[in-house]
Protein backbone atom coordinates (compact mmCIF):
# COMPACT_ATOMS: atom_id res chain seq x y z
CA UNK A 1 0.00 0.00 0.00
CA UNK A 2 1.53 3.31 -1.07
CA UNK A 3 1.40 6.41 1.03
CA UNK A 4 1.38 9.95 -0.26
CA UNK A 5 4.55 11.90 0.38
CA UNK A 6 4.24 15.62 0.94
CA UNK A 7 7.50 17.49 0.86
CA UNK A 8 7.54 20.50 3.12
CA UNK A 9 8.20 23.80 1.42
CA UNK A 10 8.98 27.09 3.11
CA UNK A 11 7.26 30.40 2.37
CA UNK A 12 10.56 31.70 0.97
CA UNK A 13 10.68 28.84 -1.52
CA UNK A 14 7.11 29.58 -2.57
CA UNK A 15 7.92 33.27 -2.98
CA UNK A 16 10.91 32.48 -5.22
CA UNK A 17 8.67 30.64 -7.68
CA UNK A 18 7.16 34.00 -8.65
CA UNK A 19 10.50 35.69 -9.31
CA UNK A 20 10.84 34.50 -12.89
CA UNK A 21 10.05 36.83 -15.73
CA UNK A 22 6.46 36.89 -16.87
CA UNK A 23 5.90 35.37 -20.30
CA UNK A 24 5.75 37.90 -23.11
CA UNK A 25 2.35 38.11 -24.74
CA UNK A 26 2.42 38.31 -28.53
CA UNK A 27 -0.65 39.29 -30.53
CA UNK A 28 0.53 36.99 -33.33
CA UNK A 29 -0.22 33.97 -31.11
CA UNK A 30 -3.93 34.73 -31.35
CA UNK A 31 -6.41 34.34 -34.19
CA UNK A 32 -9.42 36.56 -34.94
CA UNK A 33 -11.82 34.15 -33.24
CA UNK A 34 -9.76 34.44 -30.04
CA UNK A 35 -10.37 38.18 -29.94
CA UNK A 36 -14.09 37.67 -30.59
CA UNK A 37 -14.16 35.16 -27.73
CA UNK A 38 -12.45 37.70 -25.48
CA UNK A 39 -15.08 40.32 -26.35
CA UNK A 40 -17.92 37.87 -25.64
CA UNK A 41 -16.22 36.91 -22.36
CA UNK A 42 -16.07 40.53 -21.20
CA UNK A 43 -19.68 41.07 -22.28
CA UNK A 44 -20.62 38.06 -20.14
CA UNK A 45 -18.54 39.39 -17.24
CA UNK A 46 -20.28 42.76 -17.50
CA UNK A 47 -23.70 41.10 -17.46
CA UNK A 48 -22.81 39.00 -14.41
CA UNK A 49 -21.50 42.07 -12.58
CA UNK A 50 -24.62 44.05 -13.51
CA UNK A 51 -26.80 41.20 -12.30
CA UNK A 52 -24.90 41.00 -9.00
CA UNK A 53 -25.01 44.77 -8.52
CA UNK A 54 -28.71 45.15 -9.28
CA UNK A 55 -29.70 42.13 -7.21
CA UNK A 56 -27.61 42.65 -4.08
CA UNK A 57 -26.91 46.38 -4.03
CA UNK A 58 -30.07 47.86 -5.56
CA UNK A 59 -32.31 44.93 -4.49
CA UNK A 60 -34.03 45.11 -7.88
CA UNK A 61 -32.53 42.58 -10.29
CA UNK A 62 -32.54 42.98 -14.07
CA UNK A 63 -33.90 39.65 -15.30
CA UNK A 64 -32.36 39.93 -18.76
CA UNK A 65 -28.77 39.94 -17.48
CA UNK A 66 -28.91 36.26 -16.56
CA UNK A 67 -30.17 35.19 -19.97
CA UNK A 68 -27.59 37.30 -21.79
CA UNK A 69 -24.81 35.97 -19.53
CA UNK A 70 -25.86 32.37 -20.19
CA UNK A 71 -25.92 32.96 -23.94
CA UNK A 72 -22.50 34.63 -23.75
CA UNK A 73 -21.19 31.62 -21.85
CA UNK A 74 -22.39 29.37 -24.68
CA UNK A 75 -20.50 31.57 -27.12
CA UNK A 76 -17.34 31.56 -25.00
CA UNK A 77 -17.38 27.77 -24.72
CA UNK A 78 -17.83 27.06 -28.41
CA UNK A 79 -15.68 29.89 -29.75
CA UNK A 80 -13.01 29.01 -27.16
CA UNK A 81 -13.07 25.46 -28.47
CA UNK A 82 -11.81 26.78 -31.80
CA UNK A 83 -8.61 27.89 -30.07
CA UNK A 84 -8.27 24.46 -28.48
CA UNK A 85 -8.57 22.77 -31.88
CA UNK A 86 -6.07 25.18 -33.47
CA UNK A 87 -3.50 24.64 -30.71
CA UNK A 88 -4.30 20.92 -30.17
CA UNK A 89 -5.19 21.54 -26.53
CA UNK A 90 -8.35 19.48 -26.16
CA UNK A 91 -8.18 16.65 -23.64
CA UNK A 92 -6.38 13.69 -25.18
CA UNK A 93 -4.83 10.43 -24.10
CA UNK A 94 -1.34 10.06 -25.51
CA UNK A 95 0.12 7.44 -23.19
CA UNK A 96 -0.67 4.56 -25.58
CA UNK A 97 1.38 6.18 -28.33
CA UNK A 98 4.55 5.80 -26.25
CA UNK A 99 4.14 2.01 -26.10
CA UNK A 100 3.29 1.22 -29.70
CA UNK A 101 5.52 1.08 -32.76
CA UNK A 102 6.09 4.42 -34.47
CA UNK A 103 4.32 3.42 -37.70
CA UNK A 104 1.27 2.19 -35.83
CA UNK A 105 1.22 5.39 -33.74
CA UNK A 106 1.35 7.49 -36.95
CA UNK A 107 -1.58 5.55 -38.46
CA UNK A 108 -3.63 5.84 -35.27
CA UNK A 109 -2.90 9.56 -34.91
CA UNK A 110 -3.95 10.15 -38.52
CA UNK A 111 -7.13 8.17 -37.86
CA UNK A 112 -7.84 10.39 -34.84
CA UNK A 113 -7.39 13.48 -37.04
CA UNK A 114 -9.83 12.11 -39.63
CA UNK A 115 -12.40 11.19 -36.96
CA UNK A 116 -12.08 14.69 -35.48
CA UNK A 117 -12.71 16.24 -38.90
CA UNK A 118 -15.73 13.96 -39.44
CA UNK A 119 -17.07 14.85 -35.98
CA UNK A 120 -16.88 18.58 -36.63
CA UNK A 121 -18.42 18.17 -40.09
CA UNK A 122 -21.31 16.25 -38.56
CA UNK A 123 -21.60 18.89 -35.82
CA UNK A 124 -21.87 21.56 -38.53
CA UNK A 125 -24.60 19.56 -40.26
CA UNK A 126 -26.58 19.03 -37.03
CA UNK A 127 -26.23 22.64 -35.93
CA UNK A 128 -27.37 23.91 -39.33
CA UNK A 129 -30.45 21.67 -39.14
CA UNK A 130 -31.17 22.86 -35.59
CA UNK A 131 -30.85 26.52 -36.58
CA UNK A 132 -33.40 25.95 -39.35
CA UNK A 133 -35.87 24.37 -36.90
CA UNK A 134 -35.72 27.10 -34.23
CA UNK A 135 -35.08 30.06 -36.53
CA UNK A 136 -38.05 32.11 -35.35
CA UNK A 137 -37.56 31.86 -31.58
CA UNK A 138 -36.89 34.88 -29.43
CA UNK A 139 -35.13 35.14 -26.10
CA UNK A 140 -37.41 34.94 -23.07
CA UNK A 141 -36.56 38.16 -21.23
CA UNK A 142 -35.40 40.43 -24.04
CA UNK A 143 -36.70 40.91 -27.58
CA UNK A 144 -33.68 39.48 -29.41
CA UNK A 145 -33.66 36.48 -31.73
CA UNK A 146 -32.06 33.31 -30.33
CA UNK A 147 -30.49 32.91 -33.78
CA UNK A 148 -27.60 35.04 -32.51
CA UNK A 149 -26.59 32.22 -30.15
CA UNK A 150 -27.30 29.39 -32.57
CA UNK A 151 -25.46 30.99 -35.47
CA UNK A 152 -22.45 31.67 -33.25
CA UNK A 153 -22.36 27.98 -32.27
CA UNK A 154 -22.72 27.01 -35.94
CA UNK A 155 -19.89 29.40 -36.86
CA UNK A 156 -17.76 27.89 -34.10
CA UNK A 157 -18.33 24.39 -35.49
CA UNK A 158 -17.39 25.58 -38.98
CA UNK A 159 -14.23 27.20 -37.61
CA UNK A 160 -13.39 24.05 -35.62
CA UNK A 161 -13.81 22.01 -38.80
CA UNK A 162 -11.52 24.34 -40.76
CA UNK A 163 -8.94 24.43 -37.96
CA UNK A 164 -9.05 20.62 -37.66
CA UNK A 165 -8.32 20.33 -41.39
CA UNK A 166 -5.39 22.75 -41.05
CA UNK A 167 -4.05 20.75 -38.07
CA UNK A 168 -4.42 17.49 -40.04
CA UNK A 169 -2.51 18.90 -43.01
CA UNK A 170 0.22 20.26 -40.71
CA UNK A 171 0.50 16.88 -38.95
CA UNK A 172 0.82 15.10 -42.29
CA UNK A 173 3.54 17.49 -43.49
CA UNK A 174 5.40 17.33 -40.18
CA UNK A 175 5.12 13.55 -39.92
CA UNK A 176 3.85 13.49 -36.33
CA UNK A 177 1.14 14.99 -34.16
CA UNK A 178 0.83 16.13 -30.56
CA UNK A 179 -0.38 12.64 -29.66
CA UNK A 180 2.87 11.07 -30.80
CA UNK A 181 5.31 13.71 -29.56
CA UNK A 182 3.68 15.99 -26.98
CA UNK A 183 7.07 17.33 -25.90
CA UNK A 184 7.52 18.95 -29.33
CA UNK A 185 4.44 21.10 -28.72
CA UNK A 186 5.41 22.46 -25.30
CA UNK A 187 6.28 26.13 -25.31
CA UNK A 188 9.38 26.96 -23.37
CA UNK A 189 9.34 30.50 -22.02
CA UNK A 190 12.66 32.25 -21.36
Amino acid sequence: MSQEVHTQITPDEIAHTFEGAAPIAKASDYAPEDWITLIVFWLMTGCVFLQFFTRYVLNDSYAWTEEIAINCLIGVVFLGSVMCVRTSRHIQVDVFYHYMPQRMARILASFVDVVRIAFFAYGCHLMWRYVQIVAGEEMVTIALPRNIVFYSVFAAFVLMLLRAIVVFVANMRRGYSVLERPEEFQKIED
